[in-house]
């Protein structure tokens, strides 16, 4: 059951250990209440594809995953037809009288994930996750249209396949372009930030509870000071609970410089980001994290 009140979805996701910020927490509860697909768009590594995974979790549904890439046509996407029965239907035919209609049945039809997601199993209406949108060509967008805005796929031999209850969509993307405004104008918008201190703390603390209040805050302090380094790439939330997780399994219950040097590249993942940060920058940032907690803790 779709949660009726945007504290009460917090509540739920949180108790499937997926923290909301509040925005994202009103943009899903809207976006649930009307029956809307949500496009959030937000660097990697910010949790996007974890709220349809978690959503899924929670309202006992279907995940169906759309991962885009170049290239992506409707027959990985949507449909095609089964040629092979197809052809096994006309042999079997011979002479007789064999019309198209005998061949583009339902039967001879396969779902991929978008008409999939059309289908109501009994469970409801499923999760679709369009992941990476930026990733497939733009031409794929036109055809996502119809889905995102009407419920239904148009199948030239067929005919409109249309939902009986609106699946729950949520595209993604990491914005390495821009998405058409004609898609976008169908869907609620919500930019995924990085966390705050407070949220990614609780976050590591859901994740990798193993790593203790201590370590978990310098690691989310330490990352939070990356972030706002001039790097290439910047750590995201998965990357935060991945080095928390790798300085447990080295026995680390405090961040020295030298532990954070041969670790970064569980951190980061660009030679020239952990060049930058390796070495006296890490130190200098840790030292500033000690500082900043101690006077935190003093105060």
């Amino acid at each position: 059951m779709i949660p009726d009140t945007v504290d009460s979805l917090r509540a739920v996701m949180a108790d499937h250990d997926y923290v909301l910020s509040d925005g994202l927490a009103v943009s899903l509860f809207l976006a649930l209440r009307k029956q809307r697909p949500l496009f959030l768009e937000g660097e990697a590594g910010v949790g996007k594809t974890e709220v349809a995974k978690t959503l899924a979790g929670l309202l006992g549904r279907r995940l169906i995953r759309l991962q885009c890439y170049e290239g992506l046509d409707i027959a990985s996407a949507a449909y095609e037809w089964n040629y092979a029965r197809q052809m096994m239907q006309i042999q079997s035919a011979g002479q007789g009288v064999l019309s198209s209609a005998d061949l583009f049945t339902a039967d001879n039809l396969i779902e991929r994930p978008l008409l999939e997601a059309l289908r109501d199993d009994g469970s409801g209406a499923p999760v679709l996750l369009i992941d990476e949108l930026d990733r497939a060509d733009e031409a794929f967008e036109a055809y996502l249209l119809e889905i995102l805005s009407e419920w239904q796929v148009t199948i030239p031999e067929f005919g409109p396949v249309v939902a009986k209850t609106p699946p729950i969509v949520i595209v993604t993307s990491n914005r390495t372009r821009e998405i058409h405004d004609a898609l976008k104008r169908r869907c609620f918008y919500h930019w995924v930030d990085y966390p705050t201190v407070e949220d990614e703390l609780d976050i590591l603390r859901r994740k990798a509870p193993e790593a203790g209040a201590a370590l978990g805050e310098q690691v989310v302090r330490f990352v939070q000071k990356l972030r706002g380094a001039n790097l290439f790439k910047a750590p995201g939330v998965a990357e935060t609970i991945d080095w928390a997780q790798a300085l447990v399994e080295l026995d680390c219950v405090a961040i020295d410089p030298a532990q954070a040097d041969s670790t970064m590249g569980v951190l980061l993942k660009y030679q020239d980001d952990i060049a930058r940060i390796s070495g006296s920058e890490a130190a200098r940032i840790l030292t500033e994290i000690q500082t900043e907690m101690s006077g935190y803790k003093a105060g």
